[in-house]
């Protein structure tokens, strides 16, 4: 499997992929016939986690069982007052949200609101929260939740993995229950927060590896293909063609991004967040082939780094999301139904 090929099937594929993002993110899709997969969204409430948020809630295709803050982008402080009005703004304070872990198990925070904006949402000041905060506890919400519906929840963790880790230790038989995770983080070509590292997985190395050596069914969507699917601004003209209050708010995320991009010499923003959510909707979008994956925890200048064997050679424990080039425009489109220009319900 090739992991720098650019060959013009893999960049018409990103092209493609970038499509339906945009699409899923901005639109309601038509209902499927099968049963909504269960997820609980485990997040550090930043930029590109408000537009991977909003695109579960206007999925159909998607039950989104909790909301849980984790620190990393922001301060978990401030990640649960984002995600209070996030969900406020989406009408959709029927979701549990709690809060998590305060810090890293064994490091200090690392805050990225360079990336993110003063507040984790590009400075975009939402209308105070009508949700409450759940009086459970992260991890023990994710043990319940688990617990009460064996073998049918998704964990989809797109920020550092401290809550999840947390759970796993406080409560192991969790682990086969779980039907599956996908999360956002790692890299196994050169990192985003050091040369080597990921930021999420830089955020609490430790907390990782408990996370990918559990013994789950893993899919990690990391920065290298984040990294290719990329929202244009030919993407925000079209979202800015509709307008509400969900619409509006994506639109100036998407645009602090783009505009932060360019200063650095890029040509859209990469779909970091959704790209996970866009897994957990449609595994079609991309292809994982198994292979091990090890977290460096020790490391002088690697830490953090997701160590994979390429080969295949020892025990397999993560599916690492790659591009298929299969995915076609034209079957995104067909998805199209109508465009949310407010909050859902």
């Amino acid at each position: 499997m090739p992991f720098t090929d650019c060959r013009s099937d893999t960049v018409l594929f990103f092209a493609r992929l970038t499509t339906r993002l945009v699409l899923l993110l901005y639109v309601l899709l038509p209902p499927s016939l099968a049963a909504p997969r269960k997820i609980i969204i485990d997040t550090d409430p930043g930029t590109d986690d408000a537009m991977a948020i909003m695109l579960a809630l206007n999925s159909p295709e998607l039950d989104v069982r909790a909301i849980t803050v984790v620190p990393g982008n922001v301060t978990a402080k401030q990640g649960l007052d984002n995600a209070l009005r996030m969900l406020s703004l989406a009408n959709r304070c029927d979701i549990p949200i709690a809060a998590g872990a305060q810090h890293p198990l064994f490091q200090k925070l690392i805050t990225a609101e360079f990336w993110h904006g003063k507040n984790g949402l590009a400075n975009i000041e939402l209308p105070p929260s009508k949700c409450k905060v759940d009086a459970r506890w992260a991890p023990d919400l994710i043990i319940e939740l688990v617990h009460s519906s064996p073998h049918e929840i998704t964990l989809v963790p797109i920020g550092p993995l401290t809550n999840i880790a947390l759970a796993v230790e406080e409560d192991p038989s969790i682990v086969p229950l779980v039907k599956e995770v996908i999360l956002m983080g790692g890299s196994i070509s050169g990192g985003n927060s050091t040369a080597v590292a990921e930021a999420n997985i830089y955020g609490d190395p430790e907390a990782a590896q408990i996370v990918f050596q559990a013994g789950w069914p893993l899919t990690m969507v990391g920065l290298d293909v984040g990294d290719k699917t990329l929202l244009s601004r030919k993407y925000l003209a079209q979202l800015g063609k509709t307008h509400g209050s969900v619409n509006d708010f994506i639109y100036k995320v998407a645009e602090f991004l783009i505009q932060l991009g360019e200063k650095f010499g890029d040509s859209g923003t990469p779909m970091y967040d959704p790209l996970a959510v866009g897994a957990a909707i449609d595994a079609s979008i991309v292809t994982a082939p198994p292979m091990h994956v090890d977290v460096e925890t020790r490391g002088e200048f690697t830490r953090g780094q997701t160590v994979a064997n390429r080969h295949n050679a020892i025990e397999k424990n993560v599916l690492q999301h790659f591009p298929m080039a299969t995915t076609t425009s034209s079957r995104a489109w067909n998805k199209l139904s109508q465009t949310p220009r407010s909050a859902p319900r």
